[in-house]
């Protein structure tokens, strides 16, 4: 969560265009995401969120406009720049995305084992500590489809972190999961995240939870980003739009609530 010296911009996107075929997706996308906090992109399916995540990690080029990551525009980073961008990124896929014939513990070292010089024993510390941190000290020689869902997302974020990196995406992290698996894996995002101090990005359909952990709240919709604002600001906004997603997702007897408290708070 957001500390009061985490202020510097890390992701900017200024004004982004991207267009498949005659589908206009990104419209005009600004946005600007702060060292140390935890910004969420919401809105229903099909509008764009992951195309925005795709931007901010080099694997996509806007039509127009300019994504800068730590103050360079990805577009004119180069690959040696990319690289080097990316290797201070960590990623939580929608499907977890580990390999079926790794084990665990192999899966968690691949990202030291491909992107640094690090020996057996210096990875096995670093992946001993990751699973530990995860609750799967237990479970690093079992293959994937040998574990649980939950297990399967606690490893992913394994490996997304083995890095340490700075800044962590998350692509609906909780899909397939129960209330309870879904719980503890919010858990650990703010765990982790309190230890390691890293800057997240998530988009997530899970709402009212995820918004325990934002710092941010932003609605696509449109094609453009609606609002930018603490989740209370955001769950009280006058935006058409966003008002419009609230009733959807959180109904009329959350908006009755917080129209009530406003009452009572105007002088």
């Amino acid at each position: 969560m957001r500390t009061d010296k985490d202020n510097d911009i890390v992701i900017e996107l200024d004004n982004v265009h991207k267009h498949f075929g005659d589908q206009k997706v990104l419209n005009g996308v600004s946005l600007s995401i702060r060292a140390g906090t935890t910004t969420v992109i919401v809105g229903a399916s099909g509008q764009g969120k992951s195309v925005i995540l795709k931007h901010m990690l080099g694997l996509m080029q806007p039509d127009s406009g300019q994504v800068r990551v730590f103050g360079q525009n990805l577009a004119m980073a180069g690959k040696k720049g990319l690289r080097q961008i990316r290797s201070k990124f960590g990623v939580l896929f929608q499907n977890v995305a580990l390999f079926d014939s790794m084990t665990i513990y192999d899966n968690v070292a691949l990202p030291l084992r491909e992107r640094t010089a690090a020996s057996e024993d210096d990875i096995r510390r670093q992946v001993e500590e990751k699973l530990a941190m995860m609750g799967l000290s237990d479970h690093g020689d079992k293959f994937p489809a040998q574990v649980s869902g939950g297990m399967q997302k606690r490893a992913g974020l394994a490996r997304a972190l083995v890095l340490n990196p700075e800044v962590v995406f998350f692509d609906e992290p909780t899909t397939g999961l129960d209330v309870r698996k879904s719980n503890e894996i919010y858990r650990l995002f703010f765990e982790t995240q309190t230890q390691l101090h890293y800057t997240a990005v998530i988009v997530s359909h899970d709402v009212p939870k995820i918004f325990k952990l934002a710092d941010y709240v932003t609605l696509m919709a449109n094609g453009q980003l609606q609002g930018c604002m603490s989740p209370e600001a955001f769950q009280l906004s006058g935006n058409e739009l966003i008002r419009e997603f609230v009733l959807e997702t959180m109904g009329p007897i959350y908006s009755s609530e917080t129209e009530e408290l406003q009452s009572y708070e105007t002088p």
